[in-house]
């Protein structure tokens, strides 16, 4: 009881210290991007005139918001490590979280993916690549996917891991079969979150949400330094979601997009609570299927579906404010992890 009293603690004040040191250097931030001039792009009339026609107010606004939340989270990781390593007898070194099973292969993955989404998003402020848009979607998918085999490569060798939890069924051994469906967890959701991310608000809140569902999955299973990693991804993120709420100061970007969702389906295969992903990140899901499903459309029907694709600009093309398309989907983000946290925690009761 004492134990897990402490871990409490050191969930809730490593989450609001994360908070405090992103919203410090935010400004800072702030003034870099706009010092290099790093704006956003938006599309060509004639390549999305719906979306052109709804966003050409912010062509210009600050990207690589995203910068906050991975480099915040970085540097806490680093720090604690770095005093742990240093002072092991200091009561600070207790806050450490960077442990090897739970936290170094989430962290690395975070912030490789972030590198690269740093490289397309510079791409794209640039005009360079394809069309002048930073990289095609597939060559995002393909990276997407290297880093997928990476991670999948460290469960399978490195942690030994092959088990599927099967909510309210149990464990089934796959063997090599997890690797390919730790491929598609990450790919799957790295996508679903980059195609969330384009209203103000709407990616952070979401994230935050989603996060904040597996830290308590964590913390449920013991697995402390995961439920602390998860929480200080979350005071990032409400410090961010502080600049981006309408209008928004700054963009999250791909180096937050990309490198989150890559980061969200890690956590979910290390609490192996990746068949709870799709509800506790139902608006993801949703996000994403609505662009298969309008593309698919489109080549069997030779129209459109929708209006605009993702579903958040098709809500926008109709007349919706963005502020209530976005408090709204945070309502529904809400529910659906409050929903997958009881699931998960029904389930370990069963």
């Amino acid at each position: 009881m004492i134990l897990e009293s402490f871990e409490l603690i050191r969930v809730l004040l490593l989450t609001a210290f994360a908070f405090v040191a992103a919203f410090a250097w935010a400004p800072v931030l702030l003034r870099a991007l706009k010092h290099f001039r790093v704006g956003k792009s938006i599309r060509l009339e004639g390549e999305a005139p719906v979306y052109a026609a709804l966003h050409a107010k912010k062509a210009g606004t600050p990207t690589m918001g995203g910068l906050l939340v991975w480099m915040t989270v970085l540097f806490i990781a680093l720090v604690f490590s770095a005093v742990a390593l240093l002072f092991p007898g200091e009561p600070l070194a207790a806050y450490n979280f960077l442990s090897r099973s739970q936290v170094l292969l989430p962290l690395g993955a975070l912030v490789a993916s972030a590198l690269v989404g740093f490289v397309d998003d510079y791409f794209n402020i640039r005009k360079l690549g394809a069309h002048g848009g930073g990289l095609r979607a597939r060559h995002r998918i393909l990276i997407y996917t290297a880093i997928a085999v990476v991670g999948a490569w460290w469960f399978r060798y490195k942690l030994d891991w092959d088990l599927l939890h099967v909510p309210f069924a149990g464990d089934f051994n796959i063997g090599l079969w997890y690797v390919p469906f730790f491929i598609a967890v990450i790919v799957a959701t790295a996508f679903s979150v980059n195609e969330t991310d384009g209203l103000d608000g709407l990616a952070g809140g979401t994230l935050m949400t989603s996060f904040g569902a597996f830290a308590i999955i964590a913390f449920a299973q013991g697995k402390y330094d995961l439920a602390v990693f998860c929480g200080v991804i979350l005071g990032a993120l409400l410090a961010f979601l502080w600049f981006n709420i309408f209008p928004a100061k700054f963009f999250m970007g791909d180096t937050g997009a990309m490198s989150l969702g890559v980061t969200l389906g890690i956590v979910a295969m290390l609490t192996n609570s990746a068949l709870l992903l799709p509800v506790i990140g139902f608006v993801f899901v949703a996000e994403s299927a609505s662009v298969i499903v309008q593309l698919s459309w489109r080549k069997l029907f030779k129209r459109k579906l929708l209006r605009c694709a993702p579903f958040h600009h098709h809500l926008e093309a109709i007349g919706w404010p963005e502020p209530q398309i976005v408090m709204r989907l945070w309502v529904i983000s809400i529910v659906t992890a409050a929903l997958g946290v009881s699931l998960s925690l029904l389930d370990a009761l069963r």
